[in-house]
């Protein structure tokens, strides 16, 4: 009978042709790789500190100059420049957590006009005066290391000023502050300033000197001949000031015409005498927030910090954002 018989040349050729198929059938069965992804990314330190104590850009006014530096050593700088060293601690503490609290707020909110994280400038940031600093605030500082004041897990607009005049304010009614709202900022009972100068004020301007406020503000006045509190908030500062048919806001009214000089927006009378505007109020501030007298006076009467803070912002937490 007749066989057909493959030679082994035959069977090496197809033994390569098996090979061949058996890859191609691992290949197509064989899931695709999946594509390479963005590189790794360093985890950058929030808000809440996670990447340990923030080292921050500081512009310095005076100078011109950027420095770096560790927060908490910042910190104790604006404690420095914005509360007397000799005060009790308790209240210096409380300021030492207000600072760290404003200053994690407005980095969140983006750099300062050159490009740093925060500015010596009062007008733009915090007072900063690291001359001032002595064992006392260093102390402060320390006892807090890493505190801030939240809201919903959030830092808050920690403010505060120097003397309420009886009554703090809330955001919208001292500073005219709509941008957010500020649940935390209630009107509260306050002491009165152990300093007279502080607790009650009077200041004459030239009707002149109130007319270029009133144009700063745009209100584009020729003369005027009455004035009057047109509005009040809830603590009774004054929130829109008339002069003649025209009204403004008390708040704005306050910077155009100088703080240092209209003290407060808390007015308890108003009158034209002459070619004058004479004022007489309580308070030396916004009225937002924590009274510095108002901590000094309770830090004496032996509260402590968390309770002075809880006194003026409601509703808050003390949270450690770094050890």
């Amino acid at each position: 009978m007749f066989r057909n018989r493959i030679g082994p040349a035959a069977w090496a050729a197809a033994a390569v042709v098996l090979a061949a198929l058996i890859l191609v059938a691992f290949r197509v069965s064989r899931p695709p790789a999946p594509k390479p992804g963005p590189a790794p990314r360093a985890e950058a330190a929030d808000d809440r500190g996670a990447g340990g104590e923030p080292t921050i850009t500081l512009y310095v006014k005076e100078t011109g100059q950027v420095k770096r530096l560790k927060m908490e050593e910042y910190v104790a700088g604006v404690v420095a420049g914005e509360i007397k060293n000799d005060w009790p601690r308790e209240a210096l503490k409380a300021q030492a957590i207000l600072a760290r609290t404003f200053t994690l707020y407005k980095m969140a909110k983006g750099k300062t006009p050159h490009g740093t994280d925060a500015s010596t400038d009062p007008e733009e940031f915090q007072a900063y005066n690291p001359g001032n600093i002595n064992d006392n605030i260093r102390a402060a500082v320390r006892e807090t290391r890493g505190l801030v004041m939240t809201y919903d897990g959030k830092p808050i607009r920690a403010y505060f000023h120097s003397c309420s005049g009886g009554k703090t304010a809330t955001a919208e009614e001292g500073l005219d502050f709509r941008e957010e709202p500020t649940p935390y900022l209630k009107v509260v009972s306050d002491p009165p300033c152990p300093d007279p100068a502080k607790e009650r004020w009077s200041a004459t301007f030239s009707k002149a000197e109130v007319l270029a406020a009133l144009r700063k503000l745009g209100v584009d006045l020729t003369g005027f001949s009455s004035v009057r509190v047109a509005a009040r908030g809830p603590s009774g500062r004054a929130t829109r000031l008339a002069f003649d048919g025209a009204t403004v806001s008390g708040p704005a009214l306050r910077s155009a015409l100088g703080p240092e000089r209209m003290r407060s927006t808390l007015i308890e009378s108003i009158r034209i005498a002459g070619d004058s505007l004479v004022m007489r109020g309580r308070g030396w501030g916004h009225g937002v927030g924590m009274s510095q007298f108002g901590a000094l006076d309770k830090a004496r009467r032996g509260w402590d910090a968390r309770r002075i803070l809880e006194h003026y912002f409601k509703g808050i937490r003390l949270e450690k954002r770094w050890d």
